[in-house]
């Protein structure tokens, strides 16, 4: 819509300012004001290429790179170039012209760009066949885009301005309709924002800007895995549509050190539900959540950020600021919408707190109340009395051993324990818990406070072992499992078999939970005789797949630290679920496509091919009919044979739609049975529109087949058929036999110009007629119907060369056993 146009304007504007411009390529479709454009412009010779007997023009790239202007204008930047060619593509072409230090103005239209070619084609229903990388269009220094309305460039269509007024008509009533323009012109501007969006992050990143500028709605919401997460991110979608152009960026912040982290399906749920509600999901790593937060939502030019009110108990903010109350610290011009749920302030959902093993424990305990009586019983049998500073430290020693073993609680015990026994036993006055020397006291509080900061640092370390230790083993497993069911035909099977050696079960299953009118099924499980009922329960290990689907173990006992493992496999059961959900979705759409595309085809061929001789039949019965004109008897004749090669062409079509209908829906059932080629083929050339030019010659070693004699008819009739009509006159088409094993070959072969190797499989797909024959009168069902018809019997048709040239059909069948004497 005018982009040839403004790009010579730009030129005329450039040469005013004393720029050398030079004109590379211009295409003006003959248009009057475009054509004017060029006056004033140096215009280069095209260059003259000859390809299958036609003159194109193409940009000479010697001549522009030869002359050297500073700015050269190349219309086209998609364009495919003619065989010959220093490059294939255009844009390649002016690579060249820039890699030469020369400034290059090009067009472009939005259908052409390699990334929107789907979306083109789904709007308007043509494909494009010239296309250009993204990447390229992307270096450019500027884009430019030239718009105008939809209506406006159909009245500039009206008018003539765009195409001849014989093209007006169709044009406006196909690809130029209203609601594709509207659709390309979207398309256009989003990938222009695009453009200048990335620019605009550039612009920020090298002048070293921070603060935010909200030039589109960015709505960032941060989530912790946890239940919150879809109130969330709904929220936050609802925010993100509000304004045009708004985008959901979902931010999720993993720790660096590699520690377990919330549920693997919680994480896989709330991707999902991001993708759904047309979001964008990110994995973030940081040890300060909300610094890593704000730092994404500042890298992406967010606006807002949504994050939830906090889980944890009112106590704990009192003592440490939640991370909620740091996003908005920090979060300088960045909005912060804290959203309440249910979870909030810890009611109704608590983090599992891990520590040391129970038994670790109750050892802590026990050495904690034993310990110090045996140490001030051994202290006590020294020869002398022992004073604080050998006692001190030898009872925070035991602080130090009970805090290793059994962790907080028995250290604390301990600690305690500890300090009264030194109290008593040998702080003076011993005896009692009177402290005369204030020292003393110190020394006992501080041996209190170092006993009680040991066993926190133990716990903790016993708790993040405990962590690193299940990370490690998860990812371990995940690892291997997700390399293994790459390779695997069977993913569910072999899920549930490594599910068995993980988790030591009997048994494993995929179960389908029961539904009103619907029972419980077992979708897929590790034993043929599984049943719902072994699957029920209640100390079975279970883990949900999906909305429908559950996880089982029979026979295990899952310790729960292997529980997020267990949700790891039942994410794993899920997405195979899913994919095979979408397989056969997608199968089903083939299919439907497949079939509307026949239809189509079908339409267009009744419509077309089969009024040939319809009309053939009326003309010759309305002549026979007339009373203006009497015909000799042998015009009369020669009328009546028309009718009847008509009519015989008319059957012959209708049997072939009706065949290849029987076909599609799997309605054709075959009767097969020893048949003598002898009988068949030489009925099948008499049928034929010209027998005189078939020969025909069988093997008396490969006569007998294994076939339904009425479609082997069919077969060999319409390969027969399509030979004669590609077989140059006055040559004849050859028809023979031959044996290979327990098969019989039947070949029939023309040297007509034959089919090129990549068309042969095309030949055979409904409604297709091959190139060297665009004036049949056939509706492309004849090889179709033959190889349908073939492999209903057990048989294949394959193509194959000429020697010489031409085309050879191989029919393969099977071949009856003859009775021995």
């Amino acid at each position: 819509m005018g982009k040839t146009f403004a790009m010579l304007d730009e030129g005329h504007r450039r040469l005013e300012r004393g720029t050398d411009v030079v004109v590379g390529f211009v295409e003006t479709h003959g248009r009057a004001h475009t054509t004017a454009e060029l006056d004033g412009l140096e215009v280069l010779p095209r260059a003259r290429v000859t390809h299958r007997g036609a003159t194109l023009e193409e940009l000479d790239l010697d001549a522009l790179l030869a002359r050297r202007p500073q700015v050269a204008l190349i219309d086209e930047l998609a364009h495919t170039n003619a065989p010959g060619g220093r490059h294939s593509k255009r844009w390649e072409d002016i690579e060249d012209v820039l890699d030469a230090g020369i400034d290059v103005i090009s067009t472009v239209n939005i259908q052409h760009l390699e990334s929107l070619n789907d979306a083109v084609t789904s709007i308007t229903g043509v494909v494009q066949r010239e296309t250009v990388p993204d990447e390229v269009v992307r270096r450019a220094d500027q884009i430019e885009l030239v718009d105008m309305s939809p209506e406006a460039l159909r009245r500039r269509m009206a008018h003539g301005n765009v195409y001849p007024p014989d093209r007006v008509d169709a044009a406006l009533a196909n690809y130029f309709r209203v609601g594709n323009l509207g659709a390309l012109r979207e398309l256009a501007l989003l990938w222009l924002a695009d453009r200048v969006d990335e620019g605009l992050g550039r612009y920020r990143a090298e002048h070293g800007i921070e603060t935010t500028w909200p030039t589109r709605e960015r709505v960032v919401v941060a989530v912790a895995g946890g239940p919150e997460g879809e109130t969330l991110l709904r929220r936050g979608a609802r925010i993100a549509a509000r304004g045009a152009g708004g985008e959901l960026l979902v931010v999720h912040v993993a720790r660096t050190d590699g520690l377990a982290g919330p549920a693997l399906p919680d994480l896989v749920s709330q991707r999902r539900l991001t993708e759904e509600l047309g979001g964008t999901f990110h994995t973030v790593t940081g040890d300060d959540l909300a610094e890593a937060v704000l730092d994404f939502a500042r890298g992406v030019n967010a606006s807002q950020v949504i994050i939830g009110s906090s889980r944890r108990p009112r106590w704990r903010t009192l003592v440490t600021p939640s991370t909620t109350e740091e996003v908005i610290a920090g979060s300088g011009d960045i909005d912060v919408h804290v959203v309440t749920h249910r979870f909030a302030a810890g009611r109704g959902w608590r983090t599992p707190r891990r520590g040391l093993p129970r038994r670790r424990v109750r050892a802590g305990y026990a050495v904690a109340l034993a310990g110090p009586f045996v140490l001030t019983e051994l202290l006590a049998a020294l020869p002398d009395d022992p004073e604080l500073p050998l006692t001190v430290p030898l009872f925070l020693l035991l602080s130090v051993l009970i805090a290793l073993l059994g962790g907080m609680g028995p250290a604390l015990l301990g600690a305690v324990a500890s300090s009264l026994f030194l109290n008593w036993f040998f702080t003076p006055p011993t005896g009692g818990l009177t402290i005369s020397q204030p020292q003393n006291a110190v020394a006992l509080a501080v041996f209190v406070v170092v006993a009680a900061a040991v066993a926190f640092v133990v716990d903790r370390s016993a708790r993040r072992a405990d962590r690193a230790v299940r990370a490690q083993a998860e990812a371990s497993s995940l690892a291997a499992l997700s390399h293994t069911l790459l390779g695997s035909t069977d993913q569910m099977g072999l899920l549930l078999r490594e599910a068995l050696d993980m988790f030591g079960a009997e048994a494993a299953a995929v179960v389908r939970r029961p539904t009103p009118g619907h029972p419980a099924e077992v979708v897929a499980g590790t034993r043929p005789a599984l049943a719902p009922d072994d699957l029920r329960g209640p100390g079975l290990p279970r883990e949900e797949v999906d909305d429908d689907h559950d996880l089982v173990l029979v026979g295990a006992s899952l310790p729960a630290g292997q529980q997020r493992l267990l949700a790891a496999f039942a994410a794993h059961a899920g997405a195979i679920l899913q994919r095979r959900s979408l397989r056969a979705a997608a199968a089903e759409a083939a299919t439907l496509a497949r079939d509307n595309s026949a239809r189509t085809a079908l339409l267009s061929a009744v419509s077309h091919d089969l009024r040939t001789p319809l009309a053939g039949i009326k003309a010759a019965i309305g002549s026979l009919r007339s009373t203006e004109v009497t015909f000799s008897p042998e015009d009369e004749a020669e009328l009546q044979a028309a009718i009847e090669d008509s009519a015989d062409r008319l059957e012959a079509l209708i049997g072939n739609l009706l065949d290849m209908s029987r076909l599609q829906a799997g309605a054709l059932v075959a009767h097969p049975r020893p048949v003598d080629l002898g009988e068949v083929v030489p009925g099948v050339v008499r049928e034929t529109a010209d027998p005189d030019r078939v020969q025909w010659h069988l093997d008396e070693r490969a006569r007998v087949v294994v076939a339904d004699p009425g479609l082997l008819d069919r077969v060999l009739g319409n390969i027969v058929e399509n030979a004669l009509r590609h077989q140059p006159a006055p040559g004849a088409v050859r028809v023979s036999s031959s044996g290979l094993g327990d098969r019989v070959e039947i070949r029939v072969v023309d040297t007509g110009p034959g089919v090129p190797q990549g068309d042969r499989d095309r030949i055979f797909l409904p409604f297709q007629r091959h190139g060297d024959a665009p004036s049949g009168d056939g509706v492309g069902l004849g090889l179709a119907v033959a190889r349908g018809l073939a492999e209903s019997m057990g048989g294949t048709v394959v193509p194959e060369d000429t020697p010489g040239g031409g085309l050879t059909v191989v029919v393969d069948l099977p071949a009856a056993r003859t009775e021995s004497p």
